[in-house]
């Protein structure tokens, strides 16, 4: 039994079944989903060990590089996510027939947004001498960033790729793929980085190149995988070629667009707090860093669990099913909130312990300690705006909460940070501490916006369902 026809056998059992039958559909998407991250994440752990090891000069470089590439990475995949709701409403309805054109189309969106990418990272020069890059650094990280380049249109094919199979409630592709291009990244990096089998040694370049040969093994592999499996055959989504039609991509980039923005939002305040905190000190950026990476490693499961919440709410209500979708929601909400206690209680109980493993330096042990009670506190808000999100996409209701994520990190949680930590507008600054607290203003005004928002969209559709009924 599929996760619609479940969802239709679930209103004739008793709440708690429900639950228990809802949660267990939802940690089914989420673990490849969080898997598959956690590979993607480590891709950029194992560029930075590797590039290290040749020279202190070949891992700024890649830092420098990470530093523009993954933004407009960012903001590129939250334009393609639009495509995951989109087949979940068509999944969940079965109109298996309209799956395919229209995936086809946000492939034609995933080459624009590839060959936009690829120039932007190309033209990115003027960006390093802007700020004032130690020139001796420009060259390593240009030839890093066409490395990154060359792959981009690979990634982008690869996420709508990606995007159809999750919306069609298949996320272990996109975990299976993940790994083995973690897998792949190791022996590349080795060859083009240190010069083995005939290459040449590149040092940190090798691994922006390693990088884009990997972007394209992923697309490949999902091409292939979405091809040949039978599960993908009624959609025939690669069996034909389809021209371009600009009304549907124009429809994609509509909701995609502000997906986009929402999570560039997000993104760009903590590299702009990390910019701040960087004028306080080599200890305190060091705590920073640590807190920060800590937090980001937990950030992964509440993230996975809001894109399963997408697909979710998305087959719901695709399934003329509003309840359904709102009661996964809730769901959702429920499991981020119950994973928030654990991970903030964690992290509270165990800080100095998990601040040592990065370093044995005394001070940053003390600083990263102090600010991850701060990363404890909101892990709670941290959940529920990331799972709303999550259910709001599902719901395709994506400009308002674009103005409201804007709102809640530029107008309320960098303001507040600013003012807090480095002027004497409200007492002495506290530093860190007080952009810290700004970031938790900002993320506890964004769940109570997003959360508000949620239950309107829900209230609406059920609304409607009830009018057309």
């Amino acid at each position: 039994m599929n996760s619609v026809t479940d969802s239709l056998a679930a209103t004739s059992l008793n709440r708690s079944a429900r639950i228990r039958l809802e949660l267990k559909n939802l940690l089914g998407l989420a673990l490849p989903i969080m898997i598959a991250q956690l590979a993607t994440t480590a891709m950029g752990f194992v560029d930075a060990v590797m590039a290290g090891r040749v020279s202190p000069r070949d891992l700024a470089a890649v830092a420098l590089g990470n530093s523009i590439w993954i933004p407009i990475y960012l903001l590129m995949t939250g334009v393609l996510l639009a495509t995951t709701p989109k087949i979940a409403q068509r999944f969940g309805a079965g109109q298996h027939e309209e799956i395919g054109p229209l995936t086809r189309q946000a492939l034609w969106l995933a080459l624009c947004a590839g060959l936009i990418g690829s120039g932007l990272l190309l033209s990115a020069e003027p960006i390093l001498h802007w700020m004032k890059v130690d020139p001796q650094l420009i060259e390593p990280s240009m030839g890093y960033l066409q490395g990154i380049a060359f792959g981009f249109p690979g990634i982008a094919f690869y996420y709508v790729l990606r995007c159809y199979s999750d919306g069609m409630g298949r996320t272990r592709p996109s975990m299976v793929i993940g790994l083995s291009g973690l897998l792949l990244n190791i022996p590349v990096n080795y060859a083009l980085i240190y010069g083995h089998f005939g290459l040449p040694a590149l040092g940190g370049v090798g691994c922006g190149w390693a990088s884009g040969i990997v972007m394209w093994f992923m697309a490949l592999s999902m091409a292939g995988w979405t091809r040949w499996a039978s599960f993908y055959a009624p959609t025939r989504v690669l069996a034909r070629f389809d021209r371009p039609q600009w009304a549907v991509i124009k429809r994609l980039v509509g909701i995609g667009l502000p997906i986009g923005i929402a999570v560039f939002a997000e993104s760009s305040i903590f590299a702009v707090i990390a910019l701040l905190i960087g004028s306080l000190g080599s200890t305190v950026v060091a705590g920073h860093q640590i807190a920060l990476n800590i937090s980001s490693l937990l950030f992964m499961i509440p993230y996975s669990l809001g894109m399963a919440v997408t697909v979710r709410v998305g087959q719901a209500l695709g399934a003329g099913n509003p309840y359904q979708a709102r009661f996964a929601a809730k769901v959702g909400l429920g499991a981020a909130l119950v994973f928030a206690a654990f991970s903030a209680s964690l992290i509270l109980l165990l800080r100095e312990p998990i601040a040592s493993i990065y370093t044995a330096d005394k001070t940053v042990i003390q600083i990263a300690s102090m600010l991850i009670v701060y990363a404890a506190l909101y892990q709670f808000s941290d959940a529920i705006q990331v799972i709303c999100a999550g259910a709001l996409r599902g719901y395709q209701d994506t400009r308002v909460t674009m103005v409201l994520t804007l709102f809640a990190y530029w107008g309320i949680g960098l303001p507040v940070g600013y003012m807090l930590g480095l002027t004497d507008w409200f007492g002495p600054a506290s530093g860190p501490s007080g952009l810290w607290e700004g970031l938790i203003a900002g993320l506890s005004c964004a769940a109570l916006m997003l959360s508000i928002r949620l239950t309107r969209s829900a209230r609406k559709r059920i609304r409607i369902s009830r009018s057309a009924g």
